[in-house]
């Protein structure tokens, strides 16, 4: 038996005004501290070319703590602040193995307000949780049950643009369990006007979610743009446009978690293209409409999911022509403009529709890679 899947449940909840003011400090000080070491690292890698480690921003989170003007850190949690230490060194480690950009500043408005306690920092008891520096247990909403006996490891708890309280437990998932083999393989086109296009000739409808409440949030947009710059209207505004927002964002990760759902579950076999999104966004009138289809999101779905279930996913190489070649013959047909949604193949005659024609030469390079 293989190693047991950590699997994080999320839950929304809904705080006492203690309890939110007493998080809202938290997060201040978390972002407080993640920039302060931030800005302590970056000048000692400018000053003196050394790199800075964890456990040097640790001591020095202890001198700041005791400084006048940081004595606010004294009053939440330290397990948080020691927890945006370590992802700021993750995220450091990511840009030295060239995975990721340099670590940015936190901002009060544009990042996300959470904070990560681990197990020293909240009790666990009975399906109650209680946070380190409260008397009080959050009330959780259980939306759907843990696993039975599961014992959360860490939680994180955050607050969204929109207003919303929701708290994370990550436990040991038991019911994550391998599937049995199938010996089905599928070939996957991402696309906008399909959502994608399977091998087997199966098109899924792109919802285009975003689209379905563009003209509600343009006007919530318009109403924010007539308020007074940091005024209490303007804050109302801004709340409804986040509301929106993530009307919009829920209804696509719940699309797109059954869509891969079923993809992994369906076949043994996952071929997709390794498309750099980041640099298709720089087409300014695609861009739009490819943040909507959140290609992205899906694929990490896909491939976290894949290996929870014993599947494979195999990423064929972007430069592949998999929409010019014939799946029939293998002739390229470089004369084929975008426009073009059925072709016919001058070698062999075969009429293809496009995207189907593309997932099934997504399919067979996976193959043959593999």
């Amino acid at each position: 038996m293989g190693e047991v899947v950590k699997r994080a449940y999320k839950y929304r909840f809904y705080p006492t005004p203690q309890q939110a003011e007493q998080l809202n400090r938290t997060f201040g000080c978390v972002r407080k501290v993640y920039n302060l070491a931030l800005d302590a690292r970056t000048r000692a890698w400018a000053v003196d070319r050394q790199r800075s480690t964890y456990v040097q921003s640790s001591a020095w989170l202890t001198e700041w703590k005791r400084t006048e003007e940081l004595l606010f850190l004294n009053e939440v949690s330290s397990v948080p602040l020691q927890q945006a230490l370590r992802h700021l060194q993750a995220g450091f480690a990511a840009f030295w193995d060239k995975r990721s950009r340099y670590p940015r500043f936190k901002s009060k408005r544009k990042s996300r307000a959470s904070a990560e306690y681990t197990r020293s920092a909240f009790r666990w008891r009975d399906g109650q949780l209680t946070l380190a520096k409260m008397d009080a247990p959050l009330t959780l909403v259980w939306s759907r049950p843990l696993p039975d006996g599961a014992e959360p490891s860490t939680v994180t708890v955050s607050r969204d643009a929109a207003g919303r309280w929701f708290v994370s437990l990550l436990v040991e998932d038991p019911t994550v369990t391998p599937l049995p083999p199938v010996d089905t393989a599928v070939g996957v086109d991402a696309g906008i006007t399909s959502l994608l296009t399977l091998s087997t000739g199966e098109k899924i409808t792109n919802p285009r979610h975003e689209r379905a409440d563009r003209r509600k949030l343009a006007k919530a947009q318009r109403t924010m743009a007539r308020k007074g710059k940091d005024s209490a209207n303007r804050a109302k505004a801004r709340l409804a446009v986040a509301r929106i927002h993530a009307r919009i964002g829920d209804r696509r990760r719940d699309h797109l978690h059954k869509l891969s759902t079923r993809l992994v579950r369906e076949n043994q076999t996952v071929v997709i293209e390794d498309l750099s999104v980041r640099n298709m966004l720089r087409n300014h009138k695609l861009a739009r409409a490819i943040s909507d289809a959140a290609w992205t999101q899906l694929r990490s779905m896909i491939e976290y999911k894949a290996a929870w279930y014993g599947r494979t996913v195999i990423a064929v190489d972007r430069w592949y022509p998999s929409t010019k070649t014939c799946s029939a013959c293998g002739r390229i047909n470089t004369a084929m403009t975008l426009g073009v949604r059925v072709w016919t193949c001058p070698g062999c005659n075969a009429v293809h529709d496009r995207d189907v024609n593309a997932a099934r030469n997504i399919l067979a390079a996976g193959l043959a890679e593999r």
